[in-house]
């Protein structure tokens, strides 16, 4: 069996980016693990914080990973997009950047119903808003990039 190129070329990063996250959301990447991490850290850097701010700060960067996470997965799956089509052009198309973010919002959601059934961890549905924001985003930076460069 031999796998068409272009296909493997552009389909294969954001699948291995979808694993990634699938990875991450196992119970070592659980919030109680990483408090275990961020939380001493910020004792030490900063010894007169409040327990309470420093959670605040912990919640805040888990969830800019998940805006990070799915802004670069719905970036990936636009490129990928863009290649499937006979054109294969860069140029931006506002119906790949809609699929990408349907493709985004259906992988969050199957991710938080995955982290439903992993000890430790719980699906919930704010975390698929913010996973689809973070996939608006990507899709957002990438807009103004190609305008700014003059790509489309």
């Amino acid at each position: 069996m031999r796998i068409h190129r272009p296909w493997l070329k552009y389909w294969l990063p954001p699948l291995i980016w979808m694993v990634v996250i699938f990875s991450a959301s196992g119970d070592v990447a659980s919030a109680h693990h990483s408090s275990r991490l961020f939380e001493p850290l910020m004792h030490w850097l900063f010894p007169g914080l409040a327990q309470a701010r420093i959670e605040a700060l912990h919640f805040g960067l888990r969830k800019c990973a998940h805006l990070a996470e799915f802004g670069l997965l719905a970036m990936l799956l636009w490129q990928a997009l863009c290649h499937a089509t006979r054109s294969g052009t860069r140029q931006w198309h506002w119906p790949h950047a809609g699929w990408a973010l349907l493709l985004v919002a259906l992988y969050a959601a199957s991710d938080e119903i995955h982290q439903a059934f992993v000890p430790g961890r719980s699906g919930q549905v704010s975390d698929v808003i913010v996973d689809s924001i973070g996939g608006a985003i990507g899709l957002g930076v990438l807009w103004l990039a190609g305008k700014w460069g003059k790509r489309w």
